[in-house]
């Protein structure tokens, strides 16, 4: 499961209000390879689903990631922080041996 906070939920329907996207549009996590601990989190809206998908809701938004993405997002927590020192979205990753001091790159 891939689980979401109230903050970054009231982000994530800001922006689909501001961007005038449907209802038909999700959030979509993946990993990638990158940064500076070796592998980076990505974070899009998207509307088409992928054969090997994981689909998940919580708090009533639909949150999808590949297969292979979600063997490092198991458990993970999508969050918002805004203000003068936010972070904006960030993960909440319990699989992450060590990040970076940005946040955005990780290692397992």
């Amino acid at each position: 499961m891939i689980f979401i906070s109230e903050e970054a939920l009231e982000k994530i329907n800001e922006i689909k209000t501001t961007e005038s996207l449907g209802s038909d549009f999700f959030v979509r996590v993946s990993v990638v390879s990158g940064g500076c601990s070796g592998l980076s989190y990505k974070m899009d809206f998207d509307n088409e689903s992928q054969p090997n998908d994981q689909i998940f809701e919580d708090k009533g938004t639909k949150i999808v990631t590949d297969l292979k993405s979600f063997l490092y997002l198991f458990e993970t927590t999508l969050s918002f922080s805004g203000g003068l020192n936010g972070k904006g979205f960030y993960f909440e990753n319990p699989n992450a041996s060590r990040t970076c001091g940005c946040g955005e790159s990780f290692a397992v």
